[in-house]
């Protein structure tokens, strides 16, 4: 039986989503919580990957079992999950689905935000970028829907990873204020590692009048990691949703 958890997480402990050696991740953490409360080694599997410091509104898994848990179960299981884990993971929901069903590969696609502070912040400061510069917001927005007509993202993306391709499909992506932060959203299909981190680095060297939109395309166009702005700190990204077709 193949059983989702949808969760959400504050990753400012972890080392990302995925077990990494020596070091607290998210997967881990679930996996040795899962494997106490069903009493044998239990894997999971998540919708993505996380990078340390990264934040999750919305998160999904799974994870196998042999038996058939009703839904009275799987609330009873969600509760007692909740109990074991740290206060920076929360699980939402566990539900059966097919067993072809995948976290990862099954996603239509991942929604972020990004949250910069253009202001000083005495209580959201921990979750918030701070910029100094003024920001031309409209251009910003202009640079951002070049990235609905990009494919290869190779200049956002960190260098030697295992990744099969850098071609990915944004759907989505502007900034706007919401709540006294400047947000940026963006949506696509799939995500490569430090992406939208390297995205907003690069968006706001537009904003701080560094670069032009033509140079902006032209950092696209390279395909060259180092073309590329800065990435921005990690602990003002959150992952906000990830849609299926359950």
């Amino acid at each position: 039986m193949r059983y989702f958890i949808e969760m959400s997480y504050n990753g400012t402990p972890f080392f990302g989503w995925q077990v990494q050696p020596e070091q607290p991740s998210v997967q881990g953490v679930m996996e040795r919580a899962l494997t106490l409360l069903l009493r044998e080694p239990i894997a999971v599997t998540g919708c993505g990957r996380t990078d340390t410091g990264v934040h999750a509104r919305q998160f999904f898994a799974h994870f196998d079992f042999v038996q058939l848990f009703d839904n009275e179960q799987l609330v009873e299981l969600a509760d007692k999950l909740n109990s074991f884990l740290p206060k920076e993971i929360s699980i939402c929901r566990i539900f059966l689905v097919s067993d072809d069903f995948h976290a990862r590969f099954s996603a239509k696609s991942r929604t972020y935000k990004y949250y910069v502070a253009v202001q000083k912040e005495a209580f959201r400061f921990h979750y918030s970028y701070r910029v100094f510069q003024k920001l031309d917001v409209d251009k910003m927005n202009a640079a951002a829907k070049l990235l609905l007509d990009t494919e290869d993202f190779t200049s956002f993306s960190k260098l030697h990873t295992q990744t099969a391709t850098n071609i990915c499909h944004v759907s989505e992506a502007h900034w706007q204020m919401e709540n006294g932060l400047l947000v940026f959203t963006i949506t696509a299909d799939r995500f490569l590692r430090n992406m939208v981190r390297a995205i907003v680095g690069t968006l706001l060297d537009v904003g701080r009048g560094k670069m032009e939109l033509t140079q902006f395309q032209g950092v696209i166009n390279q395909k060259n990691r180092c073309a590329a702005g800065t990435s921005v700190p990690a602990n003002a990204l959150f992952l906000q949703k990830v849609e299926y077709v359950f």
